[in-house]
């Protein structure tokens, strides 16, 4: 007969935010800690679906060698020594983004909920669900991406950078192009040569803020102390555009955008021009997803898009944001909650973190 786990006194393990955790069965908190039940035996990731213990039986382990050496045995129906759904589901999405963005030609549903193992109607939702794109428009996404970087090497023509980023018919391409570069290809692969942005700069409590539109909508917004260092960026960001100062009615779009970083409870309804990687946009997505005045780690960002090995690659996407604000990668903080760089100043961070948690 096995001996029961010898196991440290539970010391009010109610008033430990960890069984806060084990009460609402939060699959988030899976892999961070393991639950020890002494009068079982037995050691279950936080969001066992078994009936919760008695927080008297109740300790916690690091890891599940820690719960092993303390003579505590793996739970049959949570598995915690195994991969979690979530994260079995994460690694599933990965793989499939990869087989995409690897693809010479844009994958079938059906071919990718083959490789899955699922069916194309699972697929699609929980593809949807990791990405915040359908496998179809990420499969697009991905073309764009290659035509940017056909189109801004030089090489070539147009013409080769259709096909040589995927597109297998110049109507196709075409029809896509605006979507994929807020104008036409000619015009983006001379540097945007030809596109007009307006802008202007208003003033807040954080300093200077600089707004530019395109004619599709809001594609910058910067914050500082210096007007032409921020204008400087902005010529900088779009290359050989037209760069124009806004007339008297574009500044109600300025106004508009320092209402909101100045209370963040109004929200933003302007049209906006967000332009970027199919990666970026995966990114971008999830900061918008953080609720106002709640924070994520790169980390934590990094498993939400199903790509839980990428918080570097996280981190260089929100250095890419041109959107201050709009895209909230001031919600972004380090593993263990401290602040972390910021492109517009770490003071300015934690300025916008207080007005939203203040709301």
């Amino acid at each position: 007969m096995q001996e029961a786990p010898t196991d440290r006194p539970a010391i009010s393990t109610e008033r430990d935010p960890r069984w806060a955790a084990v009460v609402a069965k939060d699959a988030r908190a899976d892999g961070t800690f393991f639950t020890c039940v002494r009068s079982t035996g037995i050691y279950c990731r936080p969001s066992c679906p078994a009936r919760r213990p008695k927080p008297e039986n109740v300790s916690f382990a690091e890891t599940w060698e820690e719960a092993e050496a303390r003579g505590f045995r793996a739970c049959k129906r949570c598995r915690p020594k195994e991969a979690s759904l979530a994260e079995r589901q994460a690694a599933l999405i990965a793989d499939l983004c990869r087989h995409i963005e690897q693809a010479e030609d844009a994958p079938k549903l059906d071919e990718l909920a083959k490789r899955a193992g699922v069916s194309p109607f699972h697929l699609h939702r929980l593809f949807k669900a990791a990405t915040g794109l359908t496998p179809k428009a990420y499969a697009s996404a991905e073309r764009a991406k290659r035509a940017r970087v056909e189109l801004a090497s030089g090489e070539g023509s147009v013409t080769s950078a259709i096909y040589g980023s995927g597109f297998n018919s110049n109507g196709r391409f075409y029809a896509a192009s605006d979507g994929m570069f807020g104008m036409t290809p000619s015009a983006f692969k001379a540097g945007g040569a030809g596109k007009t942005i307006r802008y202007a700069v208003g003033l807040s409590t954080l300093g200077r803020v600089l707004v530019g539109s395109s004619d599709r909508g809001v594609c910058f917004i910067a914050l500082g102390d210096d007007e032409e260092a921020l204008l400087a960026d902005l010529r900088r960001r779009f290359g050989k555009a037209e760069i124009v100062r806004g007339d008297g009615a574009y500044e109600e779009t300025v106004r508009q955008v320092v209402a909101s970083v100045e209370d963040p409870r109004r929200g933003f309804d302007l049209p906006l021009d967000i332009q970027g990687t199919a990666f970026q946009q995966r990114v971008w997505r999830a900061l918008q997803a953080i609720p106002l005045g709640e924070t994520a780690s790169y980390a934590e960002i990094a498993r939400a898009i199903g790509a839980p090995t990428s918080a570097r690659a996280v981190a260089q996407a929100c250095g890419a944001n041109k959107l201050a604000v709009v895209v909230p990668c001031h919600r972004v903080v380090r593993e263990d909650g401290a602040l972390s760089g910021y492109r517009w100043g770490v003071e300015r961070k934690r300025a916008l973190l207080k007005k939203e948690k203040a709301g």
